[in-house]
């Protein structure tokens, strides 16, 4: 997997000389196959590349360059230009006249408006997921996420960010509704990287693992009532320790 990104630092005024460019390898993209929709397919490697990135554990700006891309895409920068445009129809780039292509950031305000969202759309999914899920999914959730029950998490930090993500997108998937799943997807990008500062700040990771090993066992009682307000609970707290500690996203 090869880096195709740039990451600038933000500044009020080009300062020439002065001017410093920092190379990430927070950006990784997969080639990808020539056929005769190689828009879709650099929409989608794209797409799928920004939201696995962290936007928010650094200051500086994050730079997408067209050549590169096109590179490591394998195809013309054409498709890759088109590619970008509905990504900035979508907000999840911007385009600046003279300085390129950049990955957007949210302010505190809007994270905690998608939190909030997240928040309602997943305590729905959970709710469904006591109804639609099988039972060796739901008794499976203990084995998928044996970080929520080893130790302290503090003890492995990385490990259990990982995880944390992808509990919640696993009660996503196990509610089985398209709708809520295509919309989250939007919101992951930005909700991914708060949910991993946050776990960093103040108490919230002890918290988050008692609040998902109580959520793990609703799920598995089909208690509907009692998962969808774990999981909205869970969510609004983020949200309101985004309030308290997110000022660095401003």
């Amino acid at each position: 997997m090869v880096t195709i990104m740039e990451a600038r630092p933000v500044r009020a005024v080009p300062t020439g000389s002065d001017a410093k460019v920092v190379k990430s390898d927070m950006f990784h993209v997969k080639p990808i196959a020539a056929t005769s929709s190689l828009r879709a397919l650099a929409y989608d490697a794209l797409k799928e590349a920004i939201t696995n990135m962290n936007i928010y554990d650094q200051k500086d700006e994050v730079r997408l360059d067209e050549r590169k891309l096109s590179l490591n895409l394998g195809v013309s920068r054409t498709p890759v230009r088109e590619a970008l445009t509905v990504l900035e129809q979508e907000g999840f780039v911007r385009f600046e006249a003279r300085r390129g292509v950049f990955v957007i950031k949210k302010t505190k305000d809007e994270i905690v408006a998608m939190i909030q969202a997240w928040s309602a759309l997943e305590s729905m999914a959970a709710r469904l997921a006591c109804t639609r899920a099988t039972d060796e999914q739901l008794a499976c959730l203990r084995e998928r996420f044996p970080e929520f029950y080893e130790g302290r998490p503090s003890d492995h930090m990385d490990e259990y960010s990982d995880a944390n993500i992808r509990f919640h997108q696993k009660i996503i998937s196990l509610g089985q509704c398209d709708v809520i799943r295509d919309i989250t997807s939007n919101l992951l990008m930005h909700v991914r990287g708060i949910r991993n500062a946050a776990l960093r700040q103040g108490d919230r990771a002890a918290n988050s693992i008692k609040e998902h090993v109580a959520i793990i066992e609703a799920l598995e009682a089909r208690d509907a009532d009692l998962s969808e307000r774990l999981v909205r609970e869970h969510g609004l707290g983020l949200a309101r320790h985004v309030e308290m500690y997110g000022d660095y996203l401003d």
